[in-house]
């Protein structure tokens, strides 16, 4: 089937198409055109209206949707979140798991195993986001299932299972020299996060493959005093470090306006993603957590005792336009920080996070105000909320 979309600014890695259009046979970008007027054979239009046609959002740190939360583990669950998230504008997912138990692990390995292979469900890999944290920077993950790294745990788990995509540490945990190695040996990205680790802990964890920064600035130290004395923190050590990426929650809460453009500035847009963090209450007409611990209170989730914040309700249209209009940044970058960016650190940007010739047709749509007005994925038109 050939589909067009028709009279859009359409956004490449050689600028901004004019008037132009999209088309797509069947799941992939056949060609990107300086025109709207309508290929010959196309069997379906799609009239963008003059929306900015942009690649579609690949979110690379998510817990739900939908009223569902990945650590189910089950199919329906992991369906139910992707496709909440895909009416605004996500079109490739990278599911996350809060700190786990090894059989709820498992049950979520094996749904995303089946999800990974098949292309149209957009699922591209799980992401586990811990248990290997410091226990006091554990914010809104579970106390009970923190520890140290045990190899005859995750590496069971990296042998059986073929899409654990990223697995994220505090690298000032015994054994996480180990656990780097491995995991890059085996081709799955290292991320560091809820730590308090110093800044000889970071360098020491990069020389081990700890190259990215889980939701830069939140369950991490920054400049502190201990007594008299200034010391850099996480955040002032991964500045530092060119090679380290990271990911920024841009719904405004969980960092500032501000500070989401000091990242943009001092990382820039090549090592920089946008991420929602959401939780199961987002999109979603749910008042309440799937977590019985958090509450829904400021446009963000908390702990009930109010200590930290537990997660967001963000969706990918909610970060595009807040990092636009609040943080200042050009829309430019912000579809390249949505879209490449993340593509590039989780190695599919051969075939994800760009609108060029061969790549899979994953598109949304912005108005002027930046609305979302259209979703395609895999070439599929999608509905939205």
């Amino acid at each position: 089937m050939l589909t067009q979309i028709i009279n859009g600014k359409v956004f490449t890695p050689r600028g901004w198409v004019e008037d132009g259009s999209v088309l797509i046979e069947g799941t992939r970008i056949k060609e990107i055109l300086n025109t709207s007027a309508p290929a010959p054979g196309v069997d379906k239009i799609i009239d963008a209206k003059g929306a900015y046609v942009l690649p579609g959002g690949i979110d690379i740190h998510v817990h739900g949707g939908g009223g569902r939360d990945f650590m189910e583990g089950t199919e329906e669950a992991f369906v139910t979140a992707v496709e909440a998230h895909r009416k605004h504008g996500t079109t490739s997912i990278f599911p996350t798991l809060s700190s786990s138990t090894v059989p709820m692990i498992r049950a979520a390995l094996e749904t995303c195993d089946k999800l990974v292979a098949d292309p149209m469900s957009g699922v591209l890999g799980l992401h586990l986001e811990g248990p290997y944290f410091n226990l006091k920077m554990a914010g809104g993950q579970l106390p009970e299932y923190i520890t140290p790294p045990i190899p005859e745990d995750y590496k069971p788990l990296v042998e059986e299972y073929t899409s654990l995509a990223r697995w994220d540490a505090a690298p000032e945990l015994p054994g996480t020299d180990e656990f780097g190695d491995y995991l890059h040996s085996k081709g799955i990205l290292v991320s560091l996060g809820h730590t308090a680790a110093t800044p000889d802990d970071v360098e020491r964890a990069y020389a081990h493959h700890f190259s990215h920064a889980t939701h830069f600035y939140n369950a991490m130290t920054g400049n502190h005093k201990v007594g008299v004395y200034k010391h850099p923190g996480v955040v002032e050590a991964v500045y530092d470090n060119d090679g380290i990426t990271v990911e920024m929650i841009a719904d405004g809460i969980h960092v500032p306006p501000l500070m989401l453009h000091m990242i943009y500035k001092f990382k820039g847009v090549e090592r920089t993603a946008l991420i929602t963090d959401a939780l199961a209450v987002a999109a979603s007409d749910s008042k309440k957590a799937f977590d019985p611990r958090v509450i829904i209170e400021d446009g963000v989730c908390k702990l009930a005792d109010r200590s930290a914040i537990a997660g967001s309700i963000a969706t990918m249209d909610r970060l595009v336009k807040t990092a636009v209009q609040k943080a200042g940044i050009p829309l430019e970058d912000v579809v390249r920080m949505a879209s490449e960016t993340p593509a590039r650190i989780m190695g599919v940007y051969d075939r994800k996070g760009s609108l060029e010739r061969g790549k899979d047709a994953d598109i949304m749509m912005y108005d002027a105000d930046l609305n979302l007005t259209g979703v395609v994925q895999m070439g599929r038109e999608v509905a939205l909320a």
